[in-house]
């Protein structure tokens, strides 16, 4: 189990990140809403979705729930 957060701010494309308590890339505590005590990323994201309807996994923290991020490694703009 591990604590998630989401980024009250959305990133420039709109999504809101959630992290885990651990992420070297966890923003500042005033730009954090508590989601909980999650066994995986996936239910911290359906949490987040109650709060904030575009979400995604953070890059570094919750690889397995990254879509964005993923998608553009895997099929790079050229």
């Amino acid at each position: 189990m591990s604590l998630y957060y989401v980024n009250k701010n959305a990133q420039d494309s709109g999504e809101h990140e959630v992290h885990k308590e651990s992420c070297e890339y966890l923003p500042t505590e005033d730009n954090l809403l508590f989601l909980g005590d999650f066994p995986t990323c996936a239910e911290a994201l359906r949490e987040a979705r109650k709060h904030y309807p575009n979400v995604d996994g953070c890059y570094y923290c919750c690889f397995p729930c990254n879509k964005k991020d993923r998608n553009l490694k895997k099929y790079p703009l050229r």
